[in-house]
């Protein structure tokens, strides 16, 4: 798949701005502060109906402007499918096949996208939170019912929190609801457990030979996934709720006295392990940067074998961020096959041919211009 034109209206630094891509690499160059991300920034957004860079959706939004718009067009499968998402102070409205969708859940996973930026080198080192928000947002892509099971999650998590809070202060003293939110919780939270034992697979599967080769053959990928409640991979269902009721059970005071949910998918995590050693802990700053590159590499890989179409990959800023042989295997394993943009201030002393074969866009100040 590819997006072969994009139009915005209001959104960060462009009023408006309408432009036509080519099937290949697309390389946006520019200053800093010009405007590069923001565009494609715009494209995940469209994708995604969220960004990788604020939960504000406001932000997007031109500054003393009502609403942003993003429209564009996809190719997939031989036939064109035009997006549309309008956002403002209400809130999203996203438009498929100029039918609005009721549900975002129904929208998103139509356009696919792999973003890879200077901040996912953090996927490894930083924060549980930034791994729950990768495998959410990769798992959302392709399947629809986990991103409506997450919603329901957060629904029902908000909830319960709410309810241990008026425990805690006393405002509360009957826990029958706290049980019926529990039962809840714990139906909504198997499920996404569950699923993301299953993703976390089948990342592994497309990673282990990627790492391997970046490697020369000298490391070992694995991806673990790390739940706050003792479950196994591949567990029936009704085991790991009775694993989550005895957890219940054990942190019920605890959960009141703190007034907080302290177990579920919102506290699991992610463990890369290289050659059986943990990397977040002992890998140097390349394994590090190696395995999350691996990782983005795979993405693209899953995708494709789950949808039939490769997804459009983004690399905003990253290439000045890998070192020579890290950036042509890059550009080897996308060369001719995936739709890519690229952002960066210099294309000097990447010499590829991918990138020389590619479209090139010059941003000043808000404006862009395809380059001769």
């Amino acid at each position: 798949m590819f997006i072969e034109s994009l139009v915005l209206k209001n959104y960060r630094n462009y009023p408006e701005l309408s432009i036509e891509f080519e099937n290949k690499v697309n390389v946006i160059l520019g200053e800093n502060a010009q405007g590069k991300t923001n565009v494609m920034e715009s494209i995940y957004v469209l994708a995604m109906a969220k960004s990788h860079r604020t939960s504000n959706d406001k932000d997007l939004i031109r500054w003393d402007e009502d609403y942003a718009k993003i429209e564009g067009r996809v190719q997939k499968h031989h036939s064109a499918l035009p997006l549309e998402l309008v956002i403002s102070k209400k809130g999203k409205k996203a438009k498929l096949n100029h039918i609005e969708q009721q549900k975002l859940s129904q929208y998103v996973g139509n356009m696919n996208v792999v973003m890879f930026a200077p901040e996912d080198l953090n996927l490894v080192k930083g924060s549980p939170q930034v791994r729950r928000r990768f495998i959410d947002m990769e798992i959302g892509q392709i399947s629809p019912v986990y991103l409506h099971d997450m919603s329901q999650y957060q629904k029902v998590l908000q909830q319960r929190n709410h309810f241990l809070k008026m425990l805690q202060s006393k405002r509360e003293t009957n826990q029958t609801m706290l049980e019926v939110l529990t039962e809840q919780f714990i139906q909504m939270a198997v499920k996404i457990v569950s699923k993301r034992f299953e993703f976390l697979q089948l990342l592994e599967k497309w990673a282990k030979p990627i790492h391997q080769g970046i490697s020369r053959g000298l490391e070992t990928l694995e991806i673990n996934y790390k739940p706050s409640v003792e479950v196994l991979e591949g567990q029936d269902l009704s085991k790991m709720v009775t694993s989550f009721i005895e957890k219940f059970e054990k942190v019920r005071f605890r959960e009141i006295e703190r007034g907080t949910t302290l177990f579920g998918p919102h506290r699991d995590d992610i463990v890369f392990h290289v050659n059986e050693r943990d990397v977040q802990t002992f890998g140097s700053q390349g394994q590090q940067r190696t395995t999350a590159l691996s990782v983005k590499l795979a993405e693209i890989e899953l995708i494709h074998a789950e949808i039939g179409e490769y997804p459009i990959l983004l690399l905003d800023d990253v290439l000045s961020e890998l070192d020579d042989y890290r950036q042509s295997h890059l550009l080897n394993t996308i060369q001719g096959k995936v739709q890519t943009f690229v952002t960066t201030t210099s294309v000097d002393g990447i010499d590829h041919q991918t990138l020389k074969e590619a479209s090139t866009f010059v941003v000043t100040s808000g404006n862009i211009k395809k380059s001769d």
